[in-house]
């Protein structure tokens, strides 16, 4: 059998291409020899966006969106909505029972994101991601999880979730390993921070070419150089960082150009746009194929119902383990 892939995100809106150098582009290039399971995981969008949940039927179907697009196969791979599969919500209460708050206070990843967002006072969900993260990973049994590296501290909590329930019921969860991607974050358009959707410094997987070509022509580049001829320092460049990301092949004779003062920063863009253009466009077709909500609800649909299966068959080891098979192991029916 093949090892078994969960990953996925929090449907807050359209994906960028932070979001494809960072996850998508292993996601494609994986799903021919992982079973693959992407979550979009609506639930924990409410963490930060509780008090707007309206907005979450047409993020699912974005991401959903973004996610075939990009080049993945609803044959080969199994998109589901996190809060349709019941076994996920069962679990995480299951799993709260024996992490502690101190574990959860500790974690250095929910101590940044608080920051970030400002919450002094967390609430029980913010406070308790991971442990719903533990069961997002486990309903399915996962081997392995895509992940960038600020991402480890929650994995290191799934792992002892899973190491600890097979400790006090018996031995039924993997110890899901992380598979941490090694390519560096995409930096912003404005070129002080990464790519990222509350920063408005994104170019989005659907942004048409007038939009690319507006948000790349005004990109920060070296503000040191004020000539063409001037030497250039590509490595605080924010155009140079996306021609190492999608146009490797130039990216080393763009850098020796510009250290050179062998080519400006307005042909080194127009030469990006044709980059970018020629990445997107197949994008934009398929995107095309899958846009008729129709299509688009049968695959969240179809895949949502093989995820609620794995999580039956999960829950019905996960509840004879814990002595919770009442009524002759059949459960309440």
């Amino acid at each position: 059998m093949k090892r078994r892939i969960l990953t996925g995100e929090r449907p807050t809106g359209p994906l960028h291409l932070g979001h494809f150098v960072g996850s998508l582009s292993n996601r494609v290039a994986l799903q021919d020899e992982y079973d693959t399971f992407i979550i979009i995981a609506d639930v924990q969008a409410l963490t930060t966006n509780f008090d707007r949940p309206e907005a979450l039927a047409g993020d699912v179907r974005q991401v959903a969106l973004d996610n075939l697009a990009a080049g993945l196969d609803p044959g080969k791979v199994c998109i589901f909505v996190q809060s349709m599969v019941p076994a996920i919500a069962e679990l995480t209460v299951f799993f709260s029972m024996f992490v502690t708050v101190n574990r959860l206070r500790h974690n250095p990843t929910i101590k940044t994101e608080a920051a970030a967002y400002g919450y002094t006072d967390m609430t029980y969900g913010f406070l308790g991601y991971p442990v719903s993260q533990a069961a997002d990973i486990l309903f399915c049994r996962a081997d392995l999880v895509p992940v960038g590296e600020d991402q480890l501290p929650h994995i290191e909590i799934t792992r002892f979730v899973a190491r600890r329930f097979n400790e006090l019921y018996g031995k039924v969860f993997p110890e899901p390993d992380a598979m941490v991607s090694r390519i560096p974050r995409l930096v912003g358009l404005d070129g002080a921070a990464k790519m990222s959707k509350s920063m408005g410094n994104c170019i989005y997987l659907n942004d048409e070419p007038a939009s690319v070509r507006e948000k790349v022509m005004s990109a920060v580049t070296d503000p040191a150089r004020i000539h063409k001829t001037d030497p250039g320092h590509p490595e605080i460049c924010t155009i140079c960082a996306y021609h190492a990301a999608f146009n490797q092949g130039e990216h080393e004779d763009i850098v020796s150009r510009c250290r050179a003062g062998a080519v400006g920063c307005v042909a080194c863009k127009k030469r990006l746009l044709e980059v970018l253009e020629a990445f997107l466009e197949p994008m934009r077709e398929r995107r095309l194929g899958f846009s008729s909500r129709r299509v688009l609800d049968e695959i969240l649909e179809s895949g949502t119902e093989r995820a609620r299966r794995e999580g039956e068959a999960t829950l019905g080891m996960v509840r004879p383990a814990m002595s919770m098979d009442y009524f002759s192991g059949k459960g309440l029916e």
